[in-house]
């Protein structure tokens, strides 16, 4: 059976080359237009080359935002008016503002890690023009070899998590279209329909579906704005929040995992031109995404406040009509292309398993093909919604988007001869060294504690109830 030592066996090895050029562009990959990776790179002019370049490579900053944007959100709006019914107004806008700052911070450590590792390695003389870089493989090298199938562990389980929830969001939002089938018959339909993106090479072909995923949330989020005000406050509306520690940090966490998407930064910096400006693409994501998170949350919880508790998806809460379907219509899409990016690290990871990541574009589909029918499993398994977004959060995102990042840039750093041959050294806005070291381990303890502690026993607790409720391969969750 393969190992974890496998993976990092073959991440270290085939489909890295050496040369004496420091080359910062990403993987040259195959796609499903044209086999023949030289083609990529002087491509015939016409029509076909227009829409390869259009509606396929996509490399820039604008490329990056969208793909950020489309995994920073998705069904995690659905879920955090849920969050504010948990936490109540003053406290949910609070720990909203301070995730948001918690989750910018942690991604420019990350990315700084990134960028050191590409320049350590042009040193030596390395490329990647046919290697994708990993988190893992990141921390690895620069902190210590141990940590290197320490992250390996947190990111296959934390991918794995997050692409299942897409699927079971798929399908709960599909019930409310349709209640004909119920959600774990549209968990097999949408499981099958969320394959299809095994077809997308990397993070380098998601222009089109990226995009699609930026439109999609920020309608379904403006609509329920505008729904929740024309809709106005139910009558005897209550806003008892908080009521209990459990709900408190069950709502703390799930709104940890909404700023937990830079843990598919480094795959979509590999993927940029200029991935040293990956920091002010971040920074630009969490601006647009706090406009698509905050307002619904709070006009929701005004309108409804405590009938959200049963209602872990806020669209539910509204009436059928014809803009409530286009929403659900607009999310069930997003989530299928917020599965492709999740499960694309999977991917990478599977295909240097099998030693067939610079293989062609055909074995590489079919290898990633037992990667999603697990996930898709999964999803079947465990249809839960809500309750699934705070476990993911305190357990496992806890460490691997914020923990590990602040503690692995405080280790690579922490001489003053690093950080004057930092790579990355930060403009006259980034504190002094007693100053990243304050803010990092206070990350590091906020998280810990509030995160995986608290979060991580309200969290379980919630869960068990609900597993004791509904139980596994439930047909119809919450119907």
């Amino acid at each position: 059976m393969a190992t974890v030592k496998d993976v990092e066996m073959q991440s270290e090895g085939n489909g890295i080359t050496t040369n004496n050029r420091n080359d910062m562009a990403p993987m040259e990959v195959a796609t499903h237009l044209d086999e023949n990776e030289g083609n990529l790179s002087n491509p015939k002019p016409g029509f076909k080359s227009w829409l390869q370049k259009t509606l396929w490579h996509g490399g820039s900053n604008y490329d990056a935002w969208c793909n950020a944007v489309s995994g920073q959100v998705g069904q995690v709006i659905l879920s955090m008016p849920y969050s504010y019914s948990q936490m109540g107004f003053g406290l949910g806008i609070f720990f909203h503002l301070l995730y948001s700052v918690v989750g910018i911070w942690t991604c420019y450590m990350l990315s700084c890690l990134y960028l050191e590792y590409r320049a350590r390695k042009a040193k030596e003389g390395v490329n990647f023009k046919k290697h994708v870089i990993q988190y893992h493989e990141v921390m690895g090298y620069l902190v210590a070899p141990w940590l290197k199938g320490v992250c390996l562990f947190f990111n296959i389980v934390t991918m794995a998590a997050v692409a299942v929830v897409q699927i079971i969001a798929c399908a709960s939002n599909a019930y409310y279209l349709n209640s004909n089938y119920n959600k774990r018959e549209w968990a097999i339909i949408f499981g099958a329909i969320s394959m299809l993106t095994i077809l997308l090479p990397s993070f380098h072909n998601f222009r089109i579906w990226s995009i699609i995923g930026v439109v999609t949330t920020t309608y379904t989020a403006w609509y329920m704005v505008i729904a929740g005000l024309l809709h106005g406050q139910v009558a005897n509306v209550k806003h008892s929040a908080p009521v209990s520690m459990e709900q408190f940090f069950t709502g703390t966490t799930n709104i940890l995992f909404a700023f937990g998407g830079h843990a598919i930064t480094i795959e979509i910096m590999h993927a940029m031109w200029t991935p040293r400006s990956y920091k002010y693409v971040y920074l630009a994501t969490v601006g647009y995404v706090m406009t698509i998170t905050m307002p619904h949350c709070i006009i929701l919880y005004w309108a409804f406040g405590d009938e959200l508790l049963t209602h872990s998806n806020a669209l539910s809460v509204f009436p059928a009509s014809t803009f409530r379907s286009i929403g659900l219509g607009f999310m069930i899409v997003h989530q299928a292309v917020a599965f492709g990016l999740y499960v694309m690290p999977l991917n990478f990871m599977w295909e240097k398993l099998l030693h067939v990541h610079q293989s062609r574009y055909l074995i590489r589909v079919i290898a990633r093909l037992p990667v999603g029918i697990f996930l898709w499993f999964l999803a079947l398994m465990f249809p839960f919604f809500g309750p699934l977004n705070s476990v993911i959060g305190s357990l496992i995102m806890s460490f691997s988007v914020y923990i590990i990042p602040c503690t692995a840039y405080l280790v690579v750093f922490k001489t003053k001869t690093s950080r004057q041959d930092a790579s990355e050294k930060g403009g006259k806005w980034m504190p002094k060294w007693k100053g990243i070291l304050t803010i990092n381990l206070g990350i590091v303890i906020l998280v810990g504690v509030l995160g995986f502690g608290f979060g991580s026993w309200a969290s379980l607790s919630n869960l068990v109830k609900q597993v004791n409720s509904f139980g596994i391969f439930d047909k119809c969750y919450q119907c």
